[in-house]
């Protein structure tokens, strides 16, 4: 039987999905399950691997299950992953010593504060793109060592694994055979260079960790092992962190290509092509989704603590709405309060302040000021951040954005997109299929299993809507400089990096 699906693994952070692809790029089915958030101190965000991996077998057995299509069908495996969130596991055992710590835990500020006293942070942006910042994966990793008992020793003998949740979910679902990472989950990990293309021993000294943990980094298309299920193998042809698997399903394999991810966080990157450079606005330089063949890319990022996430604290600790889609129509129907904003800081500000010292605040409140003047002013924070990491991108490349393409659960909300494109003076594009990040992984599976070539992403991708900006710069430059104001109060006062130019 000709082999025509893909299944994306697509591990998030509140969530474990698995999607099943047919050839032309549509949905077949989707199995869902939410994952449970542990918040032990605070600060600290973690997760359970074991959870984790559970949770993504469970979907990819359901998908099929329900999907009416024969596993013989299935040509290959992509996955998509939370990326930075640490996991180190006896592998011996199989066992996690510690839970997952996941990208949004601060734990380590401590550990970040040691290595800039010794003076490494050129250094860290000039080879791994990255800044020393709690958010990667190397200072979880050292703590994981230095707390938990004998951690440390075990591995230097040797008996201790690391990885990210791509490396995690392929070294349980190959039975402990593989233990591989692709460059772009590996250039998130504060120990790799992405200049030479190898794990940096100068970081790796700087943390005390043992080059033995650590994965081997592949193409993000290419062979990772197989899974076995009912008597059949089926290859994973595809791994990518979930920002590059979006940019590679919105055609960003091409120079130029920018786009937005609207999840828990926001992520915005731009492919800038075979030269990377340091930033001087706070943003990083990354590694996109690799082809065999190819020659590799880099793009810049700039990543938004709390986009989804500030849509959640609403619901989930203020109790001012039900369901994230209720905002749309509370926007829609709530005048604008232009000295009202909330900075959404809850885990520090990130690109380009990078102050993980800031907290959340609400300003320009009045006895007038309601419940859905506050909903309003959190969703519109998405789009003023997004603002931020965009004129920072745009001063670094020189390069005028047109179009921001954008995906993610909040892009189904017209009033955010509409809002976005005033906000930018650049058009808005969505495409029908929002599930970007699960379709470029999706993708790189596909194309290393020979379903689908680079070509083919355009003519899959295709057009939902096109926001084009409704009001006058004027306005625009009034909103933006009262959220500029608002951030410069948020800010601690060891944020490195000053607020955007105007």
């Amino acid at each position: 039987m000709k082999k025509k699906y893909i299944i994306a693994f697509d591990q998030g952070t509140t969530s474990t999905r698995a999607i099943i692809f047919d050839n032309k790029g549509t949905i077949k089915n989707i199995a869902q399950k939410e994952l449970t958030q542990y918040y032990p101190e605070h600060g600290w965000v973690e997760h359970d691997p074991i959870e984790i991996f559970e949770s993504q077998e469970a979907t990819f057995k359901e998908v099929i299950a329900f999907a009416s299509i024969g596993i013989d069908e299935i040509a290959a495996i992509g996955i998509t992953n939370q990326r930075e969130t640490t996991v180190v596991w006896d592998k011996n055992t199989g066992k996690p010593i510690y839970n997952a710590i996941v990208w949004l835990d601060k734990r380590t500020n401590t550990i970040c504060e040691n290595l800039k006293s010794q003076g490494l942070e050129n250094y860290v942006s000039k080879n791994t793109g990255l800044i020393i910042d709690s958010y990667f994966s190397g200072t979880k990793v050292k703590w994981i060592l230095d707390n938990v008992e004998g951690a440390l020793a075990k591995a230097q003998q040797g008996d201790l694994l690391f990885g990210t949740i791509d490396t995690w979910l392929i070294w349980k679902f190959t039975k402990g055979k593989i233990h591989a990472t692709d460059h772009s989950n590996a250039s998130r990990t504060l120990l790799y260079n992405i200049l030479d293309l190898k794990w940096d021993k100068t970081m790796l000294d700087a943390l005390n960790i043992p080059k033995s943990m650590l994965p081997v980094v592949q193409h993000s298309a290419s062979v990772f092992g197989t899974i076995a299920i009912d008597g059949y193998h089926i290859p994973i042809s595809g791994v990518a962190g979930d920002q590059q698997a979006a940019l590679f399903g919105q055609g960003g394999h091409k120079s130029g290509v920018a786009k937005n991810t609207y999840g828990t966080g926001c992520f915005l990157l731009m492919n800038i092509g075979k030269k990377p450079f340091v930033s001087k606005n706070g943003l990083l330089t990354t590694l996109c989704a690799s082809l065999p063949g190819s020659s590799i890319k880099y793009a810049l990022e700039g990543s938004i603590f709390a986009g989804g996430a500030s849509i959640q604290w609403l619901r989930d600790k203020l109790n001012l709405i039900e369901k994230a889609k209720e905002t749309e129509a509370i926007c829609n129907t709530t005048n604008s309060t232009d000295d009202l904003y909330v900075v959404p800081a809850f885990a520090g500000l990130g690109a380009p302040h990078w102050d993980m010292d800031a907290k959340g605040a609400i300003y320009g409140l009045t006895l007038d000021s309601g419940k859905n003047d506050i909903i309003k002013a959190t969703v519109d924070a998405l789009a003023y951040q997004t603002r931020d990491v965009l004129e920072a991108m745009i001063e670094e490349s020189s390069t005028q954005i047109r179009t921001l393409k954008v995906d993610g659960g909040a892009t189904a909300n017209n009033y955010i997109m509409q809002f976005q494109s005033d906000l930018l003076n650049v058009v808005v594009d969505r495409p029908k299929m929002l599930e970007v990040t699960a379709l470029g992984a999706a993708f790189l599976a596909g194309i290393q299993a020979g379903l689908w070539n680079k070509k083919d992403i355009s003519k899959i991708r295709e057009i939902d809507t096109l926001f084009s900006p409704q009001i006058s710069e004027n306005e625009r430059n009034k909103k933006y400089r009262g959220w500029k104001n608002a951030v410069a109060r948020t800010k601690s006062t060891t944020a490195p990096f000053p607020s955007t130019k105007k």
